[in-house]
């Protein structure tokens, strides 16, 4: 190797310090890094761990690069100093620091079975600043490729569940933790955790469909922090329109009751279902609640439970009218079977009269079997169109 000027060598030297100082902010910015955080405060799993693993060893083996030029700058200051001239034997020690491969980097020990009597025992490596300077700068894209896209990921999820999470946190305070707060909690963390842990797993379109499902069921949640605000706003006419509310529900039970009496005398069907009337206990909770004027979120809860006390009293009701009203359907298509057989001529049949007294029989039982009414009707309307020749013309 020919040996190097002192011209040649302080150029060098120089070259390598501002190189050696990049590399130092390049690292130390990896260091710092907000995709290298969250790997550190969140050991990684799955897809992430996986990925992880041999860029954990690359980002390890940087830092020994760059411990590596660090003694060998250090050693060719040191043999440099700062005199004007330099002999010989210096040129060729600072040509080897800064040319050669003059730095002991593994010592591997060689199976026996490898080795030669009298070669030796062990592989060394030796490493100079070019070929690791080299090395660093190809590993390096990869370290930040991955640490930049475990941040992109991180970063879209948390960006859109910050403001979910805020409207989350005021409609809990506001109208009290229910059961689809808890769940759109529930998801929201759950969310949280995975971008925490192994946001390479998640997709751009899976972390935006996840949000906008978020955000559809808080816009839900929203009308709690609307009524909230109305409600602080007046409070005597909140209260009066709670005292009307439970008015709706006590009519509501009434006639949710007076149905099911109906459907349980009329119509042979399973039992409807059966809730607890709580009307009583919540009225004497809004009368307690009717002298504080600062309880607006107890109001508004209260609210949820007459509304829910409602929605289930007028769910009976509709089940029960349902069973009425499928009576009073088959009512009508006998009726009009009978007009039709009669304007058929076939009225007087022997097989028709048979089959209308089974359908109208049936149909006259108290309790009625629906089932058994609907099989009526329909072979009455076939045995109709039997005997007319005309049964396309019965639908």
């Amino acid at each position: 190797m020919q040996l190097l000027t002192l011209a040649e060598i302080d150029g060098e030297l120089a070259a390598r310090t501002i190189e050696f100082d990049a590399i130092t902010a390049a690292l130390l910015e990896l260091d710092e890094h907000p995709g290298h955080t969250l790997l550190q405060r969140y050991p990684p799993t799955g897809v992430t761990e996986q990925r992880w693993l041999p860029v954990r060893a690359a980002l390890a083996l940087m830092w020994e690069d760059y411990s590596r030029l660090q003694i060998i700058l250090d050693s060719a200051r040191q043999v440099r100093g700062t005199r004007a001239r330099l002999d010989d034997g210096e040129r060729a020690e600072l040509t080897r620091l800064l040319r050669g491969r003059p730095h002991e980097a593994t010592r591997t020990p060689i199976p026996m079975a490898q080795r030669s009597l009298t070669g030796p025992a062990e592989e060394v490596v030796f490493v100079g600043l070019a070929d690791t300077v080299d090395r660093m700068r190809a590993t390096f894209p990869e370290i930040a490729e991955f640490l930049d896209a475990v941040d992109a990921v991180n970063t879209r999820v948390m960006s859109g569940l910050a403001p979910l999470q805020d409207t989350l946190d005021r409609a809990s305070a506001a109208g009290g933790e229910t059961a689809q707060l808890r769940a759109i909690g529930d998801g929201i963390a759950e969310l949280s955790i995975r971008s925490a842990t192994d946001p390479l797993a998640l997709t751009v379109s899976e972390i935006d469909a996840r949000i906008t499902e978020f955000a559809g069921e808080l816009r839900q949640v929203a009308t709690i922090l609307a009524e909230l605000d109305a409600v602080a706003a007046d409070w005597a006419e909140a209260v009066a329109e709670t005292r009307r509310r439970l008015a709706l529900l006590g009519a509501t039970r009434i006639r949710a009751a007076k149905t099911r009496a109906q459907v349980e005398a009329k119509i042979l069907a399973g039992p409807l279902p059966v809730y607890e009337d709580n009307t009583a206990a919540l009225e004497v909770e809004l009368e307690a609640l009717s002298a504080k004027s600062g309880a607006a979120a107890d109001l508004v809860r209260l609210r949820t439970r007459i509304a829910d006390a409602t929605a289930r009293a007028a769910t009976v009701q509709e089940l029960a009218q349902g069973l009425l009203d499928r009576r009073g359907e088959l009512r009508g298509r006998l009726t009009a079977y009978q007009a039709k057989a009669a304007r058929l001529g076939v009225s007087e049949d022997r097989d028709v009269l048979a089959s209308n007294r089974i359908a109208a029989g049936l149909l006259a039982q108290r309790p009625c079997d629906l089932a058994a009414v609907t099989r009526a009707v329909a072979d009455f309307q076939q045995i109709i169109g039997e005997k007319s020749g005309r049964a396309d013309d019965l639908y």
